[in-house]
């Protein structure tokens, strides 16, 4: 990736989030319990399914200290519109460890969150950011999807586990705001890099988009050739 492209690229998606970023309850705190309940939730799940069920969980479970102690069936019960009958096990386990190892508080280091039931690399670093403004990058498939289109990178078939991808996330993400630009990439590949039918008319980065610019000479190739 040249270092032009990749100014290029923050500085187009940074002008659409201006204007384009969408708005979940989760998004309006930086308070580490909100986001640690809501990036489990969001686990293989949309923002927007996820949406009410954490605004009844927040409700319910305001704290970590009531959350530790609650019947896990009770969680479960709450939590089984989002699928992953694990989910709420790991949940609960990973606030008594809190309780009892870290006094309550949510570790702030991504080291300390993976040794939790439920926290992988993603969870981990979008707490890290979100929760503690610290300059963690996260990769999902959206955002995966997003970093092969335009720069034409190859990720292995498990996109969450390849390096290549995590170290592109890392190389690609600004100095300062990670967590901002972090939901931008989500937001983008939600809205308009999307899995099928890419809305790549509507897209701020066609212009040097790898995957648009084939998909046009291809286009151009077909058409000569008629």
């Amino acid at each position: 990736m040249q270092a032009d492209s990749v100014k290029w690229f923050r500085k187009r998606l940074s002008t659409w989030a201006a204007s384009n970023l969408r708005d979940f309850p989760w998004r309006r705190t930086t308070d580490p319990y909100s986001i640690f309940v809501a990036e489990f939730l969001l686990q293989k799940t949309t923002a927007a399914t996820a949406a009410p069920i954490y605004e009844a969980f927040s409700i319910e479970y305001p704290n970590l200290k009531v959350l530790a102690t609650a019947p896990i069936e009770a969680v479960a019960q709450l939590l089984q519109p989002l699928g992953l009958a694990f989910r709420a096990e790991r949940l609960c386990r990973s606030a008594k460890i809190v309780v009892e190892n870290y006094g309550g508080n949510i570790p702030a280091s991504e080291e300390e969150l993976l040794l939790l039931p439920g926290v992988g690399k993603y969870t981990a670093r979008a707490i890290c950011a979100n929760a503690f403004g610290q300059s963690t990058a996260v990769l999902d498939t959206n955002v995966a999807r997003i970093f092969e289109r335009f720069f034409g990178l190859q990720g292995d078939r498990v996109k969450s586990r390849c390096k290549i991808l995590w170290a592109a996330a890392d190389a690609i993400a600004p100095d300062r705001d990670v967590g901002r630009w972090n939901l931008t990439l989500l937001d983008f590949g939600a809205l308009v890099c999307v899995a099928r039918k890419p809305r790549c008319s509507k897209c701020p980065l066609q212009q040097k988009c790898c995957h648009f610019n084939k998909i046009a000479m291809d286009r151009e190739l077909n058409q000569s050739s008629d």
